[in-house]
């Protein structure tokens, strides 16, 4: 399997554009996925000296993702060119809403919206 991995408010709790504290369940989620032969690739808006410095606090945190903001080397090579969006079988994000979780409707259920990712929490909190 292979994760996408959104990182503020995801792995990091804090206030952007600052790290930290880590999301200590889902770092050591991701660990023990990537250790059972999974892929991890970070998946975030930030560029630059904020992007390194996301990518320092994750390994500083024991977490050093397959790929940072681009697709995996073998997806490259079976697709022949690669795409704007990443390949993955999950991604893992605080503002995602899955698409079984949302009617589709022109409004906006900010309700389903917070349902959803209080539930997002639950599972990450519990993952084994």
């Amino acid at each position: 399997m292979t994760y996408g991995v959104d990182f503020d408010g995801t792995l990091s709790l804090g206030l952007w554009p600052e790290v930290g504290p880590a999301n200590r369940e889902l770092f050591d989620f991701l660990i023990r996925k990537q250790r059972q032969g999974d892929k991890l690739i970070l998946w975030t808006c930030r560029a630059g000296d904020a992007l390194e410095d996301a990518v320092d606090f994750c390994r500083e945190n024991g977490l050093v993702f397959d790929a940072v903001n681009d697709n995996l080397p073998e997806v490259v090579e079976r697709y022949g060119s690669n795409s704007r969006k990443i390949t993955c079988d999950y991604y893992i994000d605080d503002r995602a809403v899955h698409a079984d979780e949302y009617r589709f409707t022109c409004d906006v259920d900010m309700n389903r919206i917070e349902a959803a990712l209080i539930r997002y929490a639950d599972r990450i909190a519990t993952a084994v």
